[in-house]
């Protein structure tokens, strides 16, 4: 942390230096028939753990601090997209390759993504590494009330070695998309068939009620779930049920270009309260043949966002006090059934071209048996330098 601290500190000084200067050339946003890029990342960590928290104690650890330095270098090691699109006809594309589709309209959640990863609310600008996959667009335009139509079918295939990840083997994987701009109003159904994943689909919309103000939601019924459970005496079982998630958020942005986002979250495929408490009562025993069965389903009961219902609020300050490429932002995720929640300040400086320099900080608070009060980090602090070509 100490090392990385003055070089970023540098990349800053040097940022500021220029955010005087600055050029526009038209060339820089025009479509090329090829693009090749990645980015370099160097990144500071300072995690604060929670040594009375569930995963914690899981997690073997016997420290109350953890720092971590990482670099990386996009490209080479794996390609987030790269596919090749053909455009015969103004209203017909291919595509063919990897691609990090977007699903839904939903800021740090999307119950409609069926065919992209999970994004992670406390970063959900973080690029996404795509499937592979063969994809059509075919638009229409029309006068009248309904103004565009367009229809995306696709093909996923999952083999032991492509989109591996995606699901169970052997399957070609059937999914598409119908888009309509009606009065509007953005509107999408999407659809995923059984195969390497259970059958599901859903709808969303996004309208501007006014030059400010945005509301936006979606639905998404997800069939043949299957879910783990742990009960407060060990015993291990699964269910497969039919679930619904939903999403409903607003984004308005004020005259002085502060943006807010809030949104309400509910995680059909979540545990319920009672269900989290027993799980964390288990590992608060100490008992060590109930902690090895804890760890057979901690992955589940660890994951981002793995109870029902949540609440998410955003707030982002384009330039305060006329700091020339400089924005603050807050964010707060809370569970709304246990009131546990993350609260993470962060400032962005994009002054340099091609670079961003991002300081950010996270603080976990719940009570005992909370779903945040409970994580393994109870602090975080962040510096990320990321340099993109």
């Amino acid at each position: 942390m100490k090392r990385a601290l003055p070089a970023l500190c540098a990349g800053l000084l040097a940022g500021l230096a220029q955010a005087g200067e600055f050029s526009f050339d038209a060339a820089e946003f025009e479509k090329k028939p090829l693009e090749f890029g990645g980015y370099v990342e160097l990144k500071a960590e300072r995690f604060q753990l929670n040594q009375a928290g569930t995963f914690y104690a899981l997690g073997g650890l016997d420290r109350s601090t953890l720092d971590r330095n990482t670099a990386t270098l996009k490209r080479g090691q794996r390609f987030d997209e790269a596919y090749a699109s053909f455009k015969p006809d103004p209203g017909f594309t291919l595509d063919i390759g990897k691609q990090a589709l977007k699903w839904g309209k939903g800021y740090a959640w999307n119950p409609v993504g069926f065919v992209e990863r999970s994004k992670d609310p406390n970063d959900v600008e973080l690029a996404r590494e795509g499937y592979t996959m063969v994809a059509a667009d075919f638009i229409r335009n029309f006068d009248g009330d309904l103004k565009t139509l367009a229809f995306t079918p696709l093909l996923l295939p999952v083999g032991t070695q492509t989109n591996r990840d995606f699901g169970q083997p052997n399957h070609v994987n059937l999914a598409a998309k119908l888009y309509l701009l009606y009065r509007d109003t953005d509107i999408d159904f999407t659809w995923l068939g059984n195969g390497s994943r259970s059958s599901r689909f859903g709808v969303d919309f996004s309208r501007n009620l006014g030059s400010a103000l945005e509301i936006h939601g979606e639905w998404a019924r997800l069939r043949d779930v299957e879910t783990r459970r742990i009960d407060a005496a060990g015993n291990i079982g699964s269910t497969t049920r039919r679930v619904d998630s939903a999403l409903l958020g607003l984004r308005y942005q004020t005259e002085n270009d502060t943006t807010w986002i809030a949104e309400v979250y509910r995680n059909g495929s979540g545990y319920t309260q009672s269900e989290l408490t027993d799980f964390h009562r288990l590992v608060a025993s100490g008992n060590p043949a109930l902690l090895a069965k804890a760890r057979q389903v901690s992955q589940a009961y660890g994951r981002a966002n793995a109870g029902q219902r949540y609440f998410y609020l955003r707030a982002s300050q384009k330039e305060p006090f006329d700091i020339v490429y400089v924005t603050p932002a807050l964010t707060l995720i809370a569970n709304a059934d246990d009131r546990s929640y993350s609260l993470t300040p962060e400032l962005l400086y994009t002054g340099v071209t091609n670079l961003d320099l991002r300081l950010r900080a996270s603080w976990l608070q719940g009570k005992p048996g909370s779903e945040f009060g409970e994580k393994q980090n109870a602090r975080r602090l962040e510096l990320m330098a990321r340099f993109y070509f």
